[in-house]
């Protein structure tokens, strides 16, 4: 593995962001639960890692009992930025968009470019775009 991975912790939804994320990027999803890694600090069933891997790649757990609260996103965007075709980019936007809200919709800019922001049902905050 190379590059830049974003790990989210969650505050219990790990299983569903992960499976989310699934149906709309594509990919591979592996999930280990608690119990299946021998942690004690939380419920049995929680995801202690999980990982997305494919075209956007991502880890997530759910945060056990003593781990630093789950702490909300702010500041920060996770650019998505000329990562597929455009019509896929407007899908992934319109996809994260469901149960979120729209910060800025995705539309073209002034230097020809397109870019819009949504922060999905999970509190994470992204930036789709293409050119032309």
């Amino acid at each position: 593995m190379t590059g830049l991975t974003p790990y989210l912790t969650l505050p219990g939804t790990a299983r569903a962001a992960l499976e989310r994320y699934r149906e709309v990027f594509g990919g591979e999803l592996v999930l280990g639960t608690f119990a299946e890694m021998g942690r004690t600090d939380g419920p049995g069933g929680a995801i202690g890692h999980g990982m997305l891997q494919g075209r956007v790649t991502l880890f997530a757990s759910d945060a056990g009992e003593g781990d630093d609260a789950p702490t909300p996103v702010a500041g920060v965007m996770f650019a998505l930025l000329g990562t597929a075709p455009a019509q896929e980019l407007e899908s992934w936007f319109a996809a994260l968009a469901e149960g979120g809200r729209v910060v800025d919709p995705l539309q073209p800019r002034p230097w020809g470019d397109h870019d819009g922001q949504v922060v999905d049902a999970f509190g994470v905050h992204w930036l789709i775009g293409y050119q032309g």
